[in-house]
């Protein structure tokens, strides 16, 4: 058991043997959503979260290794490097002490306690330090010479000597980082001359309250304030207190040396202490801030992603529009481009007749059952055009999606490589109608940071997003499986073990030789060796194999164990699979060997029952109310249909139909008090709500869910 797997056991209160098989398995290259899958009795069944969370913890303590070799390599070249601090420095695994340790080793910049050590006045520093006796002018005067001109210079230099190691002095630091832990109290307030100008920050124009108070929304909306020269933003404490403090680590006695030295600490404190522990807590409560804001977006992201998919039917797809009318893709079950149209149902053409001929014109020739319409401008208008068409006999659904970078899409080079001729309209259209078909599919090409959910997402640290979003992608992709021979490269690129250079060499590889026949057949694409293919393979599907686990979820190296199950029932696998009666027969402790345990053959028992499932739900109609159109038609007291399009810390925001979102705040979201909204709403959910109060002139719609 490694040191680092205890660690990350204490923290995440896991057991340590489970963390150390993971972080054994994590080290072997194996990726989160293999292990969380293929390796359960390994890991004794954690989650796909668990196993994320021990390897974010993983790399954090092998990139503070490398800190502390760095560390003590520099240490060792200056011949400062004890056995004792070698100990200590190795024995450190908390990344503020070590840089506390560290601190008085570290190469200096040309501060003022430097100057004063190449005037020589090192040694007075210690004399006085040492606060023995008096008449330090009388000492300091030996001092004097061409650099230093009075025993008062000589002095001060001392002092800025002594204010360094006060400064560099783990007790006192800990100390004031102590008084910022319990007392420190963020105050912003507005820059004068711009309080109109930064009135979406009005709320926080005269703010004050304990940092360990502040919301992560807050925090994040104050720093943007800043950031945009708003906002005037501190961090303080009771500064007498911390000085007190500091004074009875420091100061011994009442003498003249005392004195000096309580003058030294002094001006450490407050030039380079204070400042210091500031930014630290300030960074500390952006990250925490961040990690809270990542967190959500990354639940919302998995929602969407998550989306129930209509399926592989053919879809009209509608991206609507007022004077440049509605652009309208027909398309196949695949998602392919059939046919592309502009058609005029909404002001100012209010061309009704012409619109109705053409949709029933795609409907009846590309036989289709379903309309995907985008949520944007004239939604609302055109989605009450479609609904009011006569279809005959047929039954035509009418779905609204989500737009939600549609745009970033049909502008990015994926689109422009798939529609080479078609222009930015034909391509988002095409996009609002995927999303229909299979969102996850669709979504996985588009930045998750561009999807239009979450909190102040640009104003995180975007590596740690991005590794974030990363994270949900990838387990969405793999979760849900992915067939090989219809999938885009994109989607490819999240399944575990492949990566963009592999996708592209499956399409590739695909497009040269055609579909592939069984998961045997993915070993022949270049580059995709057999440690790829084991990461890989169970996630993959193959639905015209021959053999129906290749379209299932059991993994290649777990075949033999099936057909050995098949053979013991006197049965072939494909009657295994539909006879339920046989399956009830299998005593599967026979089985429990070796690697193989008891949660890999209840897996395989569930995927035997139903190979290849999709756990996403199924697509449901939604309806907003007829009589309300824009905002202008809202009263006080409407009970109103709506679907969640955003959650955050401090609500759900809601589309009720009218261009313009609600708020139900965390406050009005259930009758008992919520602490978290993701715990009551998600994004997609058909929701019931009343309207609060309107503000048209700030188009702002406050509603609540307790009905």
């Amino acid at each position: 058991m490694s040191k680092i797997s205890s660690i990350i056991s204490q923290e995440l209160h896991l057991p340590v043997n489970q963390v150390d098989n993971t972080v054994s398995l994590l080290d072997d290259g194996c990726t989160v959503p293999f292990i969380s899958r293929y390796r359960k009795e390994a890991t004794g069944g954690l989650d796909d979260v668990a196993i994320q969370s021990i390897d974010m913890r993983l790399n954090y303590y092998k990139e503070l290794e490398k800190r502390r070799a760095t560390i003590l390599k520099t240490i060792e070249a200056q011949d400062k490097l004890t056995p004792e601090l070698a100990n200590r420095i190795n024995n450190c695994w908390d990344a503020t002490t070590l840089e506390d340790i560290y601190l008085p080793y570290k190469p200096k910049r040309q501060t003022r306690a430097e100057a004063a050590r190449k005037r020589g006045l090192e040694p007075l520093a210690r004399i006085i330090m040492a606060q023995h006796g008096d008449n330090i002018e009388q000492r300091a005067a030996k001092f004097i010479n061409g650099e230093v001109k009075t025993a008062d210079d000589a002095i001060a230099g001392a002092q800025d000597i002594i204010a360094e190691w006060v400064s560099e002095n783990e007790t006192v630091r800990n100390a004031v980082r102590r008084s910022f832990r319990y007392d420190a109290v963020l105050t912003s307030h507005y820059v004068k001359g711009k309080e109109i100008e930064g009135r979406n920050y009005e709320n926080y124009y005269e703010f004050s309250q304990p940092l360990k108070r502040v919301s992560s929304h807050q925090l994040l909306a104050i720093r943007r304030g800043e950031k945009e020269g708003y906002l005037k933003v501190a961090i303080g404490i009771d500064d007498n207190r911390a000085l007190d403090n500091i004074g009875r680590i420091v100061v011994k006695g009442k003498g003249e040396a005392a004195q000096l030295v309580d003058e030294a600490a002094e001006d450490s404190f407050k030039r380079l202490i204070k400042p210091s522990i500031e930014t630290e807590f300030a960074a500390a409560a952006k990250a925490k801030a961040d990690e809270q804001a990542i967190d959500t977006f990354a639940m919302n992201v998995r929602q969407l992603l998550f989306a129930p998919p209509l399926g592989h039917k053919r879809v009209l797809a509608v991206d609507p529009g007022f004077r440049t009318g509605c652009k309208v893709v027909a398309l196949d079950e695949q998602g392919n481009l059939l046919h592309h149209d502009v058609m005029y149902p909404t002001a100012p053409a209010n061309d009704i007749e012409g619109a109705t001929k053409l949709v029933l014109d795609l409907v009846n020739k590309y036989d289709i059952k379903d309309i995907s319409l985008g949520n944007g401008t004239a939604s609302r208008e055109t989605e009450r055009f479609l609904k009011r068409i006569n279809y005959g006999a047929r039954r035509v659904n009418v779905h609204v999606v989500s737009e939600n970078g549609a745009s970033i899409y049909s502008a990015s080079k994926i689109a422009r490589d798939e529609f080479p001729d078609k222009d930015v309209t034909v391509r988002g259209a095409v996009s609002i109608g995927r999303r229909l078909i299979d969102p996850l599919a669709e979504l996985v090409k588009i930045d998750p940071k561009s999807i239009g959910v979450g909190q102040y997402q640009h104003d995180v640290d975007q590596n740690r997003l991005k590794e974030a979003l990363n994270y949900t992608v990838e387990s969405c992709v793999n979760s849900v499986g992915v067939n090989i021979n219809t999938a885009s490269k994109e989607l490819l690129t999240y399944v575990a073990g492949l990566g963009p250079a592999i996708a592209q060499n499956i399409v590739n590889y695909r497009a040269e030789n055609g579909d592939f026949k069984t998961r045997r057949d993915i070993l022949k694409v270049p580059k995709l060796g057999a440690k790829t293919f084991t990461q890989a393979a169970g996630f993959l599907r193959v639905p015209e194999s021959d053999n129906p686990l290749d379209n299932s979820a059991v993994h290649p190296e777990r075949y033999a164990l099936v057909e050995q199950m098949a053979h013991d029932c006197k049965c072939t696998v494909e009657q295994l699979i539909k006879d339920k009666e046989l399956r009830n027969k299998i005593d599967l402790n026979r089985y429990v060997k070796g690697d193989v345990g008891m949660p890999t053959l209840l897996d395989i028992m569930a995927e035997l029952e139903k190979p290849g499932r999709d756990p996403r739900q199924q697509v449901t109609e939604f309806e907003f109310d007829d009589n309300v159109n824009t905002i202008e038609d809202l009263r006080e007291g409407m009970e109103l249909n709506g679907i969640v399009t955003n959650v955050t810390q401090f609500g759900a925001f809601v589309n009720i139909g009218v261009h313009k979102e609600g708020l139900v705040h965390v406050s009005q979201l259930a009758k008992k008090r919520v602490d978290n909204p993701a715990s009551v709403v998600k994004v997609n959910q058909h929701v019931r709500v009343r309207v609060l109060s309107v503000d048209v002139e700030r188009q702002r719609i406050a509603l609540t869910m307790k009905l």
